[in-house]
């Protein structure tokens, strides 16, 4: 009697293994890998045929005058605990509030920085978004405003003009996605790759169009 009513219990959780922990996996995977191989594989970025960084995973540009930076991460390692920007492996915000005496020091720790590589740069002209951290401690993106408040730094450092740092900014601009949500932004990662290669490759010296 006991196992009449065991068993269908036990075939329907199996079925429901199958559909939802195999068949299900499997099929999302299939379709990811024939629609969106790019995306699927992780929308890796390479550079002379090696990896160098994902799409949708920023990286640490802070401190280096010659490259632009991103937004501020306040991801933490998970070995020991301690900042380490960025860390793809330990995702997230450092959830301090507004009024949050570490989060005032960190904004003006961020100003600072921001000031000292660009003398002359005025606190009204640098955007929220370059001193507050993402939800998620990896946003790969700036807006177009952020990134164009750097040009004059990172032209100083590199020797390359501020229209042609510009131009690269235009064209590393991505539009709203669908052209609703969002606002323009610039991946940070991508602008820097375009930067490095007007430095070392004499193919991409010629003002972009």
């Amino acid at each position: 009697m006991r196992w009449s009513f065991l068993k269908p219990a036990l075939l329907v959780s199996l079925g429901l293994w199958l559909l939802l922990g195999v068949a299900y996996p499997l099929a999302a995977t299939a379709v990811s890998q024939l629609l969106f191989p790019r995306q699927a594989a992780g929308s890796l970025v390479r550079l002379r045929g090696r990896v160098v960084g994902a799409a949708h995973v920023g990286q640490n540009f802070w401190g280096q005058r010659d490259y632009f930076w991103g937004r501020p991460s306040a991801t933490l390692s998970p070995l020991t605990g301690r900042l380490q920007p960025y860390d793809a492996e330990n995702s997230g915000s450092s959830n301090l509030g507004p009024t949050s005496r570490t989060l005032l020091v960190d904004v003006q720790e961020a100003l600072r920085q921001l000031q000292a590589a660009s003398p002359g740069l005025r606190r009204r002209q640098i955007p929220l978004s370059l001193v507050e951290v993402s939800a998620s401690g990896l946003d790969p993106d700036i807006t177009v405003g952020a990134a164009l408040i750097q040009v004059p730094r990172v032209a100083k450092n590199t020797g390359l003009s501020r229209n042609y740092l510009t131009a690269l900014v235009r064209l590393a601009a991505r539009s709203p996605e669908w052209g609703l949500f969002g606002t323009e932004r610039v991946n940070v990662l991508t602008l820097n790759l375009l930067v490095y290669r007007s430095l070392h490759d004499t193919a991409h010296r010629e003002p972009p169009t």
